[in-house]
């Protein structure tokens, strides 16, 4: 049910991605780690609600087992210009992000980056396996497979109680 031959991996600590300055990472580090996943964009209506709410999440859980990774997506209507690093320069200075900010992605098409083809595989939102939109989120337990995904729409603090419950707390 929406498993993608072309998609091996069973966790998503099976990637390797880019930060935002190009330097490898293994996505194994997040290893027994409750992950929220977003594709992120600086220049989106879903911005501030986002960016502020992510921060506000990550700096309650992050001693918990808490991480999120923000993938930086120019694929709708071109809302993340610049590089990478602009990108992570916005959001932490901006939004005070501590996380990771990796480096741009496609998330959609025949060139989508393998983690996002990984994660899209897993579940099915509104468009089915396409991204609809920027601040798409996935959370992911911490065996790296993706328990949820949730549209633009659905602000990060609403998932609160999901994310405390895959971390172990009441």
């Amino acid at each position: 049910m929406g498993a993608s031959p072309s998609v091996p991996e069973k966790s998503i600590h099976q990637f390797t991605v880019k930060d935002a300055r190009g330097q490898d990472v293994d996505l194994s580090i997040y290893n027994g780690k409750v992950l929220l996943v977003v594709n992120v964009a600086s220049k989106c209506g879903f911005t501030d609600v986002n960016y502020t709410q992510l921060t506000d999440l990550y700096n309650k859980y992050k001693d918990q087992g808490f991480e999120v990774l923000a993938f930086p997506c120019n694929q709708f209507l071109k809302q993340e210009p610049g590089t990478s690093e602009d990108a992570q320069d916005f959001a932490c200075t901006r939004y005070k992000a501590e996380y990771p900010i990796f480096q741009k992605v496609r998330v959609n098409g025949a060139t989508a980056a393998p983690v996002y083809k990984f994660l899209k595989s897993s579940t099915f939102g509104f468009m089915g396996s396409s991204i609809k939109w920027n601040f798409t989120k996935f959370l992911v337990n911490k065996e790296g497979q993706v328990v949820n995904r949730y549209g633009p729409t659905t602000t990060p603090l609403s998932l609160e109680d999901e994310i405390k419950k895959l971390l172990g707390q009441k």
